[in-house]
């Protein structure tokens, strides 16, 4: 198991066995003896180890362990095989410690993830994708009003949301099935921690789409750009759109698109697109617009604030619940959290953070 792991944290940090047997004062044997087993480092070893791949100790002995299946990434081609399978890793490393902490609840603390019922079996046009994503917010009783935590609210109806700390800026998303030892399966859907709140927002609600639009796209419809659709309309629904713009406009102000990206959650490209979308504005004035957006430098980097980033939350929470409710220990709940028992003490008590940090 060791072996293994060993192997899957130096991916994961993108090392060669030179590098990584650098870093530890080994040679490259010596880590290529560690992963296949033939050799067993010391605790020093382990501890060299994990810091050089920046994990703790306790990934090398965690027992609970997770297949992803059916990975299905949202990518550039520069976003290779290589990355791709470290990324693969990484994600795996934080669905284990939420499975191990699952586990110890005596029933699910929240839903199993399934569509609404009396969905559509058919989406014969991008067009059609509006009521849909209006039916799946009325029946996961939403409303029409912004979704203020994406990230919550997914985890709430039993999706485990993931937010990697990626670098490769080819990475989008991915979805994934986990899969335990015992059988259980969790529905897996991760962004980037690098994207600021818009993009995570967009790119979550694309995974989405792909898990609710899976069988029910006729041929014809590309699955990427009713993805895409589907993102929109699920962050900015057609009333919302049609409300706050107007039915019919020659033009919109760059300002009427920033102010409704923060109230939303969505870009002010997305903005534009769900204009175009709903109607509101014709095919040319949408393209005009677009244009001028692209001159100003503004489809890298929106102007303003960026939107504050997506942060899932319900993991410490479960902890701490967990916790509470005696399923687990404090060393088990400091191990899930990663972080080292007096700083768990000191956050467990509400005290100061300044003092946290500085111990």
């Amino acid at each position: 198991m060791i072996a293994d792991r060993i192997r899957q944290a130096r991916l994961a940090a993108g090392l060669t066995l030179g590098a990584l047997g650098e870093q530890v004062g080994v040679s490259h044997t010596a880590i290529q003896k560690y992963e296949k087993g033939l050799l067993t480092p010391s605790s020093t070893q382990l501890l060299k180890l994990a810091r050089a791949c920046g994990i703790r100790t306790e990934y090398f002995f965690r027992t609970h362990t997770v297949e992803l299946l059916q990975p299905e990434f949202r990518k550039l081609s520069t976003f290779g095989k290589t990355a791709q399978d470290a990324l693969k890793i990484k994600v795996v490393e934080l669905v284990e410690k939420r499975v191990e902490l699952l586990g110890a609840f005596p029933e699910l603390p929240f839903p199993a993830f399934a569509p609404p019922a009396n969905l559509p079996e058919h989406i014969t046009s991008l067009d059609e994708i509006d009521a849909f994503s209006d039916s799946v917010r009325n029946a996961w009783q939403l409303g029409l009003n912004p979704i203020a935590d994406l990230t919550d609210t997914l985890e709430g109806l039993g999706l485990l949301v993931i937010v990697a700390d990626e670098e490769n800026p080819g990475f989008s998303g991915l979805t994934a099935k986990a899969r335990t030892e015992d059988g259980r399966e969790y529905p897996v859907v991760a962004v980037s921690k690098r994207w600021p709140g818009d993009r995570q927002r967009f790119t979550l609600a694309h995974e989405l789409g792909h898990l609710l639009l899976e069988g029910r796209l006729t041929d014809g419809i590309n699955e990427e750009k009713a993805c895409d659709r589907f993102a929109g309309a699920f962050l900015a629904p057609r009333v919302a759109v049609l409300q706050l713009l107007g039915a019919q406009r020659h033009a919109l102000e760059w300002q009427e698109l920033y102010v409704l990206k923060h109230e939303f959650g969505l870009s002010m490209t997305g903005w534009l697109q769900r204009a175009k979308q709903c109607g509101v504005i014709t095919e040319a004035a949408h393209l005009s617009m677009f244009k001028r957006f692209s001159a100003k430098g503004w489809r890298k980097t929106e102007p303003g604030q960026p939107l504050p980033q997506e942060h899932p939350r319900l993991f410490d929470q479960l902890v701490y619940r967990a916790l509470a409710e005696q399923y687990i220990s404090e060393g088990k709940a400091a191990e899930l959290l990663g972080i080292p028992m007096m700083r768990f003490h000191k956050e467990r008590q509400l005290e100061s953070s300044d003092a946290v940090a500085h111990q």
